[in-house]
């Protein structure tokens, strides 16, 4: 079955980077879109970024610019760099997939849903 384990996140402070990685198993990342969502305190679950079988991205519109999508299909590894970040993004970041192309970014809809791994921004 599809199951994913997020690294990676860790305390920092506005302005720094992390790389997270999700490391996917149970399928192809080739044929699947997979995405990054993350959740904060109190907070519903959104998504981040999607990356399509063909590796077509997109990134949520405030967070462009700035969040990066990238997978590796021979490891079957996806990642997302962040950038510059913010107290904002403070949340438990976490990956997922579904079948097929990504329509809608509802975490309904997708599958694999791991740990999470938590990130944390100090001003």
């Amino acid at each position: 079955q599809v199951q994913m384990v997020e690294s990676g996140g860790g305390s920092v402070q506005a302005g720094g980077s992390l790389r997270l990685s999700c490391e996917a198993s149970g399928f192809q990342t080739s044929s699947y879109c997979m995405g990054w969502f993350r959740q904060a305190p109190g907070k519903e679950r959104e998504a981040v970024a999607s990356i399509l079988s063909t590796g077509s991205t997109t990134v949520a519109d405030s967070l462009k610019g700035r969040f990066t999508i990238s997978k590796d299909n021979v490891k079957n590894i996806l990642y997302l760099q962040m950038n510059n970040l913010k107290p904002e993004d403070t949340a438990t970041y976490y990956c997922a997939a579904r079948p097929g192309p990504c329509g809608s970014l509802l975490p309904r809809y997708f599958a694999g849903w791991g740990q999470g791994t938590q990130v944390t921004v100090s001003s």
